[in-house]
């Protein structure tokens, strides 16, 4: 009797989780038998995957950040190898977290086994050096974003372009007025979501200038409305505790259980984290101002490294500051506010930013689960023999 087809994955952050699941589903519709298991999040969860840790685990941005917590993670990427080679697995596929899962899928791959990598480590933006050492790492690699395709193949590295699943979910236009009946936002005045990230460690930089951002913008528009959406408890309970330190519970804020998008949806304006979630407002069509703060240290060490002008997605995919971006000290919320308040005064550059990420939207919407899982199909059948 053939032993049934195993496929480990690895995906360390909620972003990852959303790729993960859509992955497992498309790979399903072709290897109905197949058992996935590995390290994910609830969406891969609820698509039958069994995981082995939580993914809150691995979950960890930042040199200081990864410094500290380096003896865990590594005592978990070495027991993820060992059930690995136990288990057989036909296919070992890596999702984002090029840090945790690149040295796995390099060390699987020497022991004989097939391996994947599902979105590019930004080689554009810094150490480029990984394009040509991708093919000791992965038997083929998954790109998101159209430019990485060449850099890739011209290195040797067997890669497709998959497009991005954000872009398949996302509607091209978004029912603001819709959204915000259901989230019980009055119609016709200015909307913010603030969006202070999906990790604690992000929160904790993001939560304070954010919500003095909130401060300044509800003193000069009395009338703005703001929208928080937040993916766990734990983050909720983060924000709630420097609301309640800044004195600022009496805001005009709703809080969300998750609801990204919706806040996404609903608003005039987005106040975002720098990250997946900035993507996810540019398919939504919503201007935005990115911001991010890092642990001081790290910020010395990225800001050395890190060689393209933009750190938003959004920016670096249309290759244009089409949004403001605000970077450590920058971030302070006297800017925030005063580019957030620019934008809400001017509906033509609104207008403007829309209709540019319109034109993105429809250059990542390619049914990316399906040309992935098309991909990734022949190395499990040569595993399989």
């Amino acid at each position: 009797m053939a032993e049934p087809v195993r496929i480990a994955l690895v995906a360390g952050e909620a972003s990852g989780d959303l790729l993960g699941s859509r992955l497992i589903e498309a790979l399903r519709r072709r290897l109905p038998e197949a058992e996935f298991c590995g390290v994910g999040g609830p969406r891969m969860v609820a698509a039958g995957f069994d995981s082995w840790f939580p993914q809150e685990k691995l979950a960890v941005r930042g040199f200081v950040e990864v410094v500290r917590h380096l003896r865990e993670l590594l005592a978990i990427r070495g027991e993820i190898f060992r059930r690995v080679r136990a288990l057989r697995a036909q296919l070992f596929v890596g999702i984002d977290s090029p840090e945790f899962n690149l040295g796995l899928e390099r060390k699987l791959k020497r022991a004989g086994l097939r391996t994947a990598h599902l979105v590019s480590p930004q080689v554009w933006a810094w150490r480029r050096g990984r394009i040509r050492r991708m093919k000791s790492y992965v038997s083929h690699l998954l790109v998101l974003f159209p430019f990485e395709e060449p850099l890739y193949r011209k290195s040797g590295v067997d890669v497709t372009y998959v497009g991005h699943p954000l872009a398949d979910e996302i509607p091209t236009y978004a029912d603001r007025e819709g959204v915000r009946e259901q989230l019980r936002l009055p119609a016709h005045v200015p909307v913010v979501a603030i969006l202070p990230g999906s990790r604690q460690s992000e929160l904790e930089m993001m939560s304070g200038p954010f919500i003095e951002t909130a401060k300044l913008l509800h003193a000069r528009l009395p009338a703005a409305r703001f929208v928080v959406p937040l993916v766990t408890r734990e983050t909720r309970e983060l924000f709630e505790t420097e609301l309640y330190r800044r004195d600022a519970r009496e805001l005009p804020m709703a809080l969300l259980f998750g609801h990204a998008r919706d806040a996404l949806a609903a608003c005039d304006v987005a106040l975002a984290t720098s990250g997946t979630v900035t993507l996810e407002g540019a398919l939504t069509g919503r201007a935005m101002v990115i911001a991010y703060r890092v642990a001081p240290v790290s910020y010395l060490i990225a800001k050395r490294l890190i060689r393209v002008p933009h750190v938003g997605l959004p920016n670096i995919l249309c290759g244009e500051a089409v949004v403001p971006e605000f970077m450590q000290h920058d971030a302070t919320p006297e800017n925030l506010a005063q580019a957030v308040g620019n934008m809400l005064a001017d509906a033509p550059f609104r207008w403007a930013i829309e209709e540019r990420f319109l034109r993105l939207h429809a250059e990542l919407r390619r049914d990316s689960a399906e040309r992935a899982a098309d991909a990734l199909l022949p190395l499990v059948r040569d595993a399989t023999g």
